[in-house]
Protein backbone atom coordinates (compact mmCIF):
# COMPACT_ATOMS: atom_id res chain seq x y z
CA UNK A 1 0.00 0.00 0.00
CA UNK A 2 1.30 3.23 -0.90
CA UNK A 3 1.67 5.97 1.46
CA UNK A 4 2.09 9.64 1.00
CA UNK A 5 6.25 9.44 2.29
CA UNK A 6 6.32 6.14 -0.74
CA UNK A 7 4.70 8.18 -3.28
CA UNK A 8 7.20 11.20 -2.23
CA UNK A 9 10.42 9.10 -2.45
CA UNK A 10 9.17 7.59 -5.87
CA UNK A 11 9.21 11.05 -7.75
CA UNK A 12 11.74 12.24 -6.50
CA UNK A 13 14.56 11.25 -8.77
CA UNK A 14 12.34 12.28 -11.92
CA UNK A 15 11.84 15.51 -10.10
CA UNK A 16 15.51 15.84 -9.66
CA UNK A 17 16.41 14.83 -12.73
CA UNK A 18 13.97 17.57 -14.81
CA UNK A 19 15.68 19.92 -12.26
CA UNK A 20 18.97 18.79 -13.60
CA UNK A 21 17.82 18.60 -17.11
CA UNK A 22 15.72 22.63 -16.99
CA UNK A 23 19.25 23.77 -15.70
CA UNK A 24 22.01 22.17 -18.41
CA UNK A 25 19.02 23.62 -20.96
CA UNK A 26 19.83 27.38 -19.64
CA UNK A 27 23.23 26.88 -19.61
CA UNK A 28 23.35 26.09 -23.41
CA UNK A 29 21.06 29.09 -23.62
CA UNK A 30 23.43 30.91 -22.07
CA UNK A 31 26.53 29.45 -23.86
CA UNK A 32 24.83 30.04 -27.53
CA UNK A 33 23.90 34.08 -26.79
CA UNK A 34 27.66 34.33 -25.81
CA UNK A 35 30.34 34.95 -28.45
CA UNK A 36 32.88 32.27 -27.94
CA UNK A 37 35.70 34.34 -28.79
CA UNK A 38 35.02 37.46 -26.89
CA UNK A 39 32.29 36.67 -24.01
CA UNK A 40 30.21 39.08 -25.21
CA UNK A 41 26.98 38.48 -26.02
CA UNK A 42 25.82 37.51 -29.19
CA UNK A 43 23.30 39.73 -31.35
CA UNK A 44 20.33 37.68 -29.50
CA UNK A 45 21.64 37.93 -25.84
CA UNK A 46 22.19 41.35 -26.71
CA UNK A 47 19.19 42.58 -28.18
CA UNK A 48 17.13 41.28 -25.01
CA UNK A 49 19.16 42.80 -22.51
CA UNK A 50 19.59 46.26 -24.30
CA UNK A 51 15.74 46.44 -25.02
CA UNK A 52 15.36 45.81 -21.15
CA UNK A 53 17.70 48.93 -20.88
CA UNK A 54 15.80 51.28 -23.16
CA UNK A 55 13.60 51.90 -20.69
CA UNK A 56 15.54 53.88 -18.43
CA UNK A 57 15.79 57.07 -20.16
CA UNK A 58 19.34 57.76 -19.13
CA UNK A 59 20.31 54.94 -21.91
CA UNK A 60 22.96 56.12 -24.28
CA UNK A 61 23.18 53.25 -27.66
CA UNK A 62 26.50 52.97 -28.74
CA UNK A 63 28.00 51.27 -32.10
CA UNK A 64 31.75 50.64 -32.15
CA UNK A 65 33.41 49.51 -35.70
CA UNK A 66 37.42 48.68 -35.98
CA UNK A 67 38.82 50.80 -38.50
CA UNK A 68 41.47 48.72 -40.53
CA UNK A 69 40.17 45.47 -39.33
CA UNK A 70 41.04 43.46 -42.73
CA UNK A 71 44.46 44.92 -42.49
CA UNK A 72 45.56 43.55 -39.40
CA UNK A 73 44.42 40.61 -40.14
CA UNK A 74 46.54 40.39 -44.01
CA UNK A 75 49.69 42.08 -42.18
CA UNK A 76 50.15 39.96 -38.93
CA UNK A 77 47.49 37.36 -38.85
CA UNK A 78 44.33 35.93 -37.84
CA UNK A 79 45.58 35.35 -34.20
CA UNK A 80 46.55 39.22 -33.84
CA UNK A 81 43.04 40.06 -35.22
CA UNK A 82 41.49 37.80 -33.03
CA UNK A 83 43.42 39.23 -29.95
CA UNK A 84 42.35 42.99 -30.81
CA UNK A 85 39.01 41.71 -30.68
CA UNK A 86 38.75 40.04 -27.64
CA UNK A 87 40.94 43.06 -26.21
CA UNK A 88 38.51 45.33 -27.88
CA UNK A 89 35.41 43.55 -26.14
CA UNK A 90 36.88 43.50 -22.65
CA UNK A 91 37.88 47.33 -22.70
CA UNK A 92 34.11 48.19 -24.06
CA UNK A 93 32.45 45.77 -21.44
CA UNK A 94 34.75 47.47 -18.85
CA UNK A 95 33.91 50.87 -19.51
CA UNK A 96 29.85 49.77 -19.81
CA UNK A 97 29.79 48.88 -16.63
CA UNK A 98 27.30 46.38 -14.61
CA UNK A 99 24.64 48.35 -15.56
CA UNK A 100 24.85 48.19 -19.27
CA UNK A 101 25.30 45.56 -21.46
CA UNK A 102 28.29 45.34 -24.23
CA UNK A 103 27.68 42.98 -27.54
CA UNK A 104 29.65 41.92 -30.17
CA UNK A 105 27.02 41.91 -33.53
CA UNK A 106 29.73 40.00 -35.72
CA UNK A 107 33.04 40.63 -37.59
CA UNK A 108 34.57 43.65 -36.30
CA UNK A 109 31.33 45.47 -34.99
CA UNK A 110 30.12 46.28 -31.40
CA UNK A 111 27.04 47.44 -29.78
CA UNK A 112 26.59 48.79 -26.26
CA UNK A 113 23.85 50.39 -24.15
CA UNK A 114 25.38 52.02 -20.69
CA UNK A 115 23.89 54.09 -18.27
CA UNK A 116 24.56 57.74 -18.23
CA UNK A 117 23.86 58.85 -14.64
CA UNK A 118 25.65 62.09 -14.91
CA UNK A 119 25.15 63.37 -18.54
CA UNK A 120 28.41 62.86 -19.24
CA UNK A 121 28.55 60.32 -21.92
CA UNK A 122 30.04 62.45 -24.46
CA UNK A 123 33.13 62.25 -22.20
CA UNK A 124 32.99 58.99 -21.41
CA UNK A 125 33.26 57.77 -24.88
CA UNK A 126 35.94 60.23 -25.83
CA UNK A 127 38.14 58.75 -23.10
CA UNK A 128 37.02 55.13 -24.03
CA UNK A 129 38.05 56.12 -27.89
CA UNK A 130 41.42 56.63 -26.42
CA UNK A 131 41.88 53.52 -24.69
CA UNK A 132 40.74 50.92 -27.45
CA UNK A 133 43.18 52.73 -29.47
CA UNK A 134 46.06 51.43 -26.70
CA UNK A 135 48.17 48.62 -27.98
CA UNK A 136 47.35 44.47 -26.93
CA UNK A 137 49.04 43.42 -24.29
CA UNK A 138 51.53 40.61 -25.18
CA UNK A 139 51.13 41.67 -28.76
CA UNK A 140 53.16 43.42 -30.83
CA UNK A 141 53.08 46.89 -30.59
CA UNK A 142 52.32 47.37 -34.20
CA UNK A 143 49.27 45.55 -33.75
CA UNK A 144 47.36 48.20 -32.91
CA UNK A 145 44.26 50.10 -34.50
CA UNK A 146 41.31 52.78 -33.74
CA UNK A 147 38.00 52.09 -33.17
CA UNK A 148 35.00 54.33 -34.49
CA UNK A 149 32.43 55.46 -31.85
CA UNK A 150 29.09 56.23 -32.82
CA UNK A 151 26.29 57.08 -30.17
CA UNK A 152 22.52 58.51 -29.51
CA UNK A 153 20.79 58.73 -26.54
CA UNK A 154 17.44 57.13 -26.22
CA UNK A 155 15.65 60.05 -24.86
CA UNK A 156 16.38 62.15 -28.24
CA UNK A 157 13.78 59.32 -30.27
CA UNK A 158 11.64 58.26 -27.74
CA UNK A 159 9.40 56.50 -30.49
CA UNK A 160 11.99 54.87 -31.92
CA UNK A 161 12.97 51.07 -31.03
CA UNK A 162 16.55 49.44 -30.42
CA UNK A 163 17.22 48.85 -34.38
CA UNK A 164 15.97 52.50 -34.81
CA UNK A 165 18.29 53.11 -32.26
CA UNK A 166 21.38 51.14 -33.63
CA UNK A 167 20.99 52.61 -37.11
CA UNK A 168 21.22 56.32 -35.60
CA UNK A 169 24.36 55.14 -33.91
CA UNK A 170 26.01 53.17 -37.18
CA UNK A 171 25.33 56.78 -39.35
CA UNK A 172 27.09 58.80 -36.52
CA UNK A 173 29.79 55.90 -36.33
CA UNK A 174 30.00 55.66 -40.38
CA UNK A 175 30.14 59.94 -39.90
CA UNK A 176 32.93 59.68 -37.20
CA UNK A 177 35.02 57.16 -38.84
CA UNK A 178 35.09 58.79 -42.19
CA UNK A 179 36.04 62.05 -40.62
CA UNK A 180 38.87 60.21 -38.63
CA UNK A 181 37.04 61.90 -35.89
CA UNK A 182 36.44 59.06 -33.42
CA UNK A 183 32.86 59.15 -31.72
CA UNK A 184 30.49 61.22 -33.00
CA UNK A 185 26.71 61.64 -31.50
CA UNK A 186 23.39 60.93 -33.67
CA UNK A 187 21.93 64.06 -34.52
CA UNK A 188 18.44 65.02 -35.10
CA UNK A 189 16.76 64.71 -38.35
CA UNK A 190 17.94 62.58 -41.63
CA UNK A 191 18.09 58.86 -42.23
CA UNK A 192 19.09 57.02 -45.07
CA UNK A 193 16.03 54.95 -45.91
CA UNK A 194 17.04 50.71 -46.28
CA UNK A 195 14.64 47.64 -45.75
CA UNK A 196 16.48 46.36 -42.49
CA UNK A 197 17.35 49.46 -40.62
CA UNK A 198 21.27 49.30 -42.45
CA UNK A 199 23.13 52.14 -43.41
CA UNK A 200 24.19 52.12 -47.06
CA UNK A 201 26.82 50.54 -48.50
CA UNK A 202 26.25 47.96 -45.03
CA UNK A 203 25.73 44.20 -44.81
CA UNK A 204 21.59 44.20 -45.98
CA UNK A 205 21.13 47.58 -46.66
CA UNK A 206 19.60 48.39 -50.18
CA UNK A 207 21.68 49.73 -52.51
CA UNK A 208 18.98 52.43 -53.99
CA UNK A 209 17.22 53.25 -51.31
CA UNK A 210 16.98 57.43 -51.34
CA UNK A 211 17.49 59.83 -48.49
CA UNK A 212 14.51 60.69 -46.65
CA UNK A 213 13.34 62.62 -43.89
CA UNK A 214 12.71 61.41 -39.97
CA UNK A 215 11.33 63.82 -37.51
CA UNK A 216 13.07 64.14 -33.96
Amino acid sequence: MNTPATVLLSVLPTAAGWAVHVWWLRGCLNTARRDPLTGLRTRDGFTRRATALLKDPRAVVVLADVDKFKHINDTYGHAAGDALLKATAERLAHYVGRAGVAGRLGGDEFAAVLIDDQGTAADLLAVLHGVLARPVADQDPAVRTTVSLGWVRAADFPAEDLSGLLRRADEAMYAAKQARAGTRRAGLGWLFATVTGRRAGRTGARTDAPAVGVAA
